[in-house]
């Protein structure tokens, strides 16, 4: 069986979060909840504590701010429902991960990006569960000052793309309502 996936975004605050939370809880019994922050300061360590104690205790954690593709595929076999939260997260690592010189190479980054975000992809239709990941729309304030908040910016709002166009479901978060936007969609 393949898996399903479903998209939900927003902005940051805007309940995505505890939307994708209570939409896995109706789905099944046994959920996986993939993290994908690293604690690289105070304020980070502080989240993810927060994440941690919100969560329901009978779900099973996979910590993959890396490789969350094999997270995904060992998740699947035994949950029904995934939480992937957060893919501009992820996307954050990615960045984080590169040399200088590899950021300088913008169509490599959005090339590793797209590879990046496919193989979550591939997983989670592998996976035999509901996927559900959680991501930001970054794209819709100013314009960043500076190349990597630009470059960081259009890989996510790239990335969000590719998983929306495969999305069983999608939903829009404003002000913590859900938007169904494949309801909502005009086709072209």
């Amino acid at each position: 069986m393949a898996g399903k996936i479903v998209l939900v975004t927003g902005g940051a605050r805007s309940g995505k979060s505890s939307f994708a939370e209570r939409y896995v809880k109706t789905y099944g019994r046994h959920i996986a909840y993939i993290a994908t922050a690293e604690a690289w300061d105070d304020e980070m360590r502080f989240r993810i504590a927060r994440h941690r104690q919100a969560r329901p205790a009978e779900w099973t954690t996979y910590e993959a701010p890396h490789e969350a593709g094999k997270a995904i595929r060992e998740a699947g076999r035994a949950h029904d429902a995934i939480l992937f939260d957060c893919i501009t997260m992820y996307l954050s690592n990615l960045l984080c991960s590169l040399s200088e010189c590899e950021l300088h190479d913008e169509k490599k980054v959005y090339e590793a990006a797209a590879d990046c975000v496919a193989e979550l992809i591939d997983a989670a239709k592998a996976s035999g569960s509901m996927v559900v990941f959680v991501t930001n729309e970054v794209g819709a304030g100013i314009v960043p000052e500076n190349p990597l908040a630009r470059l960081y910016r259009d890989i996510a709002g790239l990335a969000n793309q590719q998983l929306a166009a495969v999305s069983d479901e999608a939903y829009l978060i404003v002000s913590g309502i859900a938007v169904d936007l494949h309801a909502a969609a005009v086709q072209l």
